[in-house]
């Protein structure tokens, strides 16, 4: 009979939780401890969504999943192929968490509260008798001769596991990045990945909560242009295409010290010469009507009114008197309206990083090390990100589950499960 083991996890998070849980469900007799440096745990599941907790996205295949992590989108093809989006749907279903879709393919639990998803996995931890240690954090870890790991705690404690999880969050938090460097692991250096832009122009000023939902937002120097909605807001630009764009383009903003010029592109992405078409048909209908007093185009009519100001057109100018080179100012405008970035704001709903562990140093089979067996890892500690919209929780239940299925096995190595 083999001795019961001991498995450590350190980060009381989304992906620690479900790691524990996994591996407790498929070896019920494992000793499983989660350290939580804080108070609480989960705390990134409860304010996740506005309070609702965006559980994942509503994308069922894994070569369309991987496309929104910027970080991450090779190594993930292989782990979305064990567990991808719709197999976190069905276990949280079965464990009492129903799922509903919203129209941006977002998902959250029915309760519309992410208490619900917070009282799933605590009643798991408890019934599989996991140990929940708040106010712990992981302090020094020693790899043993023999296997397994001592783990001295910040309450002078000590600990013996035979395998250890650093699921500690994004290296924002350093002790699990400290830990991991010093088992041998290299660290690529964090810096945000989901932020808004700090913005001063008279174009947004008293505009804070007008949106624009068909916008491409890019920038020179950054192959990138991201299209979706665009929201004004008391500091500058926010919505989904802003961050979206601050994701994909983390380190070139933070080597540019967030001072750059945005590009915003207010009509759907149309071509000059479409904008025109459209300007030109509406100038047939509205001719005797003020330029600034009627939309050519699905944006909001304050934010309409301040470009045409912007492109030089007269607040009296009326349709049918437009000149020639004041028309072309508005495609301008419509199509590569400029805004000087002056820094950022971390997404109060998101608190994402770019950086982590190498990916090359782990197996994404098992999630574990390649340069010190029995280590394993999950979740933001990783150098993954994704984009706004679920994705991030969904890389902490898949690297999760491929964790704790790994570490259930019986072998005092903790390679994986096939």
């Amino acid at each position: 009979m083999n001795p019961t083991r001991h498995m450590v996890v350190a980060g009381g998070g989304a992906a620690g939780f479900f790691a524990a849980i996994i591996c407790a469900e498929h070896n019920p007799g494992t000793q499983i401890t989660i350290l939580e440096a804080t108070a609480h745990v989960l705390t990134k599941v409860k304010i996740s969504g506005g309070g609702r907790c965006n559980v994942t996205h509503h994308c069922f295949e894994p070569k369309l999943l991987v496309e929104n992590y910027p970080r991450g989108h090779r190594e993930l093809i292989g782990p979305f192929s064990r567990w991808q989006a719709s197999d976190t749907v069905a276990w949280f279903e079965e464990h009492g968490v129903r799922l509903k879709t919203e129209k941006d393919g977002r998902m959250f639990p029915i309760t519309d509260s992410s208490q619900t998803v917070i009282d799933c996995l605590l009643e798991q931890a408890r019934k599989y008798g996991i140990s929940v240690r708040t106010n712990c954090e992981l302090h020094t870890v020693t790899r043993k001769t023999d296997g397994g790991f001592h783990l001295e705690l910040s309450n002078q404690e000590t600990l013996d596991c035979d395998c250890l999880l650093l699921a500690t969050g994004g290296i924002r938090a350093p002790k699990g990045g400290e830990v991991a460097a010093s088992l041998g692991h290299a660290l690529n250096p964090g810096v945000p990945s989901l932020f808004t832009f700090q913005i001063e122009d008279a174009r947004l000023k008293y505009l804070a909560g007008v949106s624009v939902s068909d916008a491409v937002v890019s920038f020179d120097g950054n192959k990138a242009k991201v299209a979706g909605p665009v929201l004004i807001t008391h500091w500058g630009l926010s919505g989904p295409a802003v961050l979206k764009l601050s994701a994909w383009a983390a380190r070139e903003l933070h080597d540019l010290d967030y001072k750059f010029a945005v590009k915003i592109h207010w009509a759907a992405g149309l071509k000059p010469v479409e904008i025109e078409k459209r300007l030109q048909q509406h100038r047939l209908r509205q001719g005797g009507r003020a330029v600034g007093l009627g939309s050519a185009f699905q944006i909001p009519q304050r934010l309409w009114a301040r470009l045409a100001i912007h492109a030089g057109i007269p607040e009296e100018r009326k349709w049918s008197e437009l000149k020639r080179e004041e028309l072309q100012a508005l495609i301008c405008e419509l199509s590569g309206s400029e805004f000087q970035v002056l820094g950022k704001s971390l997404n109060k709903e998101e608190f994402v990083t770019c950086g982590g562990i190498s990916l090359k140093e782990v197996d994404f089979k098992t999630m574990q090390s390649r340069i010190c067996p029995g280590l394993y890892f999950a979740g933001e500690i990783l150098d993954i990100d994704g984009i706004t919209g679920g994705f991030n929780f969904q890389n902490a239940w898949t690297t999760g589950y491929l964790a704790g299925r790994a570490m259930s096995d019986n072998k005092t190595t903790g390679f994986s499960v096939q």
